[in-house]
């Protein structure tokens, strides 16, 4: 190994230099047809994300059980399958929103909260039999 130099170079890709002011070799963006401006390196465009509130936040925590639970298929792979361990986790972790929220949700959330739960519970007790 004598006389090899296996080194590595470090590039600085912050926007600002040591005196925080912008750096002038900024990579290039381009506008999109509605005027806002992207990356160059943007592939493929992403659907909207929904609103960010407490019914999507559920919703968002119930699709991650249900992906555990073998109920939707991996985006990437096609497949489906199951780590009953981790379903039962974000089923637990529905459970104390769902404590420790009580009292501050709306009527509409709350029937959202307990039917997502109930529907969830029940799917994991009939895997686990």
């Amino acid at each position: 190994m004598a006389g090899e130099d296996k080194g590595f170079v470090i590039k600085d890709r912050r926007s600002f230099d040591e005196k925080g002011e912008a750096k002038g070799d900024k990579p290039q963006m381009k506008k999109d047809t509605d005027g806002r401006e992207n990356g160059a390196a943007k592939e493929t465009a992403r659907p909207p994300l929904p609103e960010v509130n407490f019914s999507s936040f559920i919703f968002s925590l119930s699709s991650t059980a249900l992906f555990h639970l073998g109920e939707i298929a991996d985006p990437q792979t096609g497949e489906k399958k199951q780590d009953l361990p981790l379903a039962k986790h974000s089923i637990d972790t529905l459970g104390m929103l769902r404590e420790k929220t009580k009292g501050n949700l709306s009527r509409e959330e709350e029937k959202f909260l307990e039917s997502i739960l109930t529907e969830l519970r029940l799917r994991y007790v009939k895997l686990t039999k």
